[in-house]
């Protein structure tokens, strides 16, 4: 250690945990089609499928493609993310302000 201290920040560094569900073959998958449809259709649920012994595509629900695509979104944009990151830190830090009174401020 040299001694020298630093004022900046880490960024915050964020882990998505996404487990794999079942994995098919594209040939098991075909055979399946119409269950596997309703299995992925399932929140959460995603069913890796592979051809010729190689990942190929994962069956997932819309609500859950939707929610990635916005958590992608969300992510790319680094000025969103420091704004998140403040609010949490604020939050912990007791920094807030009632609903009833941004209602009152907004005159909801």
């Amino acid at each position: 250690m040299t001694g020298i201290q630093s004022t900046c920040t880490p960024a915050p560094v964020y882990v998505i945990m996404y487990t794999m569900g079942k994995t098919l073959s594209a040939t098991q998958a075909r055979k399946q089609f119409f269950k596997l449809l309703e299995e992925a259709g399932k929140s959460g649920a995603n069913i890796k499928i592979t051809f010729e012994g190689h990942p190929s595509l994962v069956l997932l629900s819309e609500e859950e493609y939707e929610g990635w695509l916005e958590t992608l979104e969300i992510m790319s944009d680094p000025e969103l993310v420091q704004d998140i990151a403040e609010g949490i830190r604020d939050m912990k830090a007791g920094r807030t302000i009632p609903l009833a009174e941004i209602e009152r401020q907004l005159r909801l």
